[in-house]
């Protein structure tokens, strides 16, 4: 569905079926240059399995209208705005990488909309590389190949999609490569700046549990227990042998992960 928030154009994927402000929310947000499209799987089983369903495109990515939002904190502002504007119940955000920092910011900011968080490949700090930043700042490909490389876990470069025929690492660049210029920098600065979630992490109130990948280069398990140990009686689940992008890597496991 398309909405208008802030006057700007928004695209919202509902999983197949209307959204239904009556039943419980869930709001799905995608990573760093990417899109809903991450969420087609989860937001499916969601929307038919009793709950009302917001997989957005953040602003600037897919077909939502631009420019990006420039910090963690609008970003979460703007999930808020999100939810008002379609008169949702106080919903469950589950967020990959930079969505899962956007999730918890918004349930810290905004307790009274969030009713439980699902935080996927996340951290307690986000930190890019100068390579990548320069690479993504000059829009040079090289920050995709990068992206691309060090987001997925060994046995998806080597194949292994669930999908017969289809590459995870072409499918990953593909989505990448529609990002408008400027988006990917955006996004990945946007990380790099965010310093707030420990302190985030110390306010939630909602039930908590982080899915990571075992083999996730960019947000090593390490440090994904580090935020989990911030979150007041957080569960945390360990994807064995996954990298970074879980959704595509073990999509069966991660909604297992996310429904149990």
């Amino acid at each position: 569905m398309q909405l208008s928030i802030a006057d700007r154009t928004v695209f919202v994927a509902t999983g197949g079926r209307d959204f239904d402000p009556t039943l419980p929310a869930v709001v799905l947000l995608h990573g760093a240059g990417f899109d809903h499209s991450v969420w087609a799987l989860h937001s499916r089983w969601f929307a038919h399995h009793g709950f009302a369903v917001l997989a957005p495109d953040l602003p600037g990515h897919g077909r939502s209208a631009g420019p990006a939002l420039p910090t963690i904190s609008a970003m979460a502002d703007w999930t808020i705005a999100l939810l008002n504007a379609v008169n949702a119940k106080p919903a469950h955000l589950i967020g990959h990488s930079m969505g899962s920092l956007i999730a918890l910011d918004a349930a810290a900011g905004h307790p009274d909309r969030v009713s439980a968080l699902s935080l996927i490949g996340t951290a307690a700090t986000m930190t890019v590389g100068p390579d990548l930043l320069k690479a993504a700042e000059a829009n040079d490909h090289a920050a995709i190949d990068m992206v691309s490389i060090w987001g997925l876990g060994v046995a998806a470069e080597l194949g292994g999609s669930r999908a017969p025929g289809l590459w995870m690492h072409g499918g990953a660049q593909a989505t990448l490569e529609r990002c408008a210029p400027g988006v990917l920098f955006n996004d990945l600065a946007a990380c790099n700046n965010y310093q707030d979630a420990l302190a985030s992490a110390s306010r939630i109130k909602v039930p908590t549990r982080l899915i990571l990948g075992e083999k996730d280069m960019m947000t090593p398990v390490k440090a994904g227990k580090a935020l989990a140990a911030a979150i007041p009686a957080a569960r945390t689940v360990v994807l064995p042998g996954a990298g970074h992008t879980m959704m595509a890597e073990c999509p069966d496991a991660l909604l297992d992960a996310l429904i149990d």
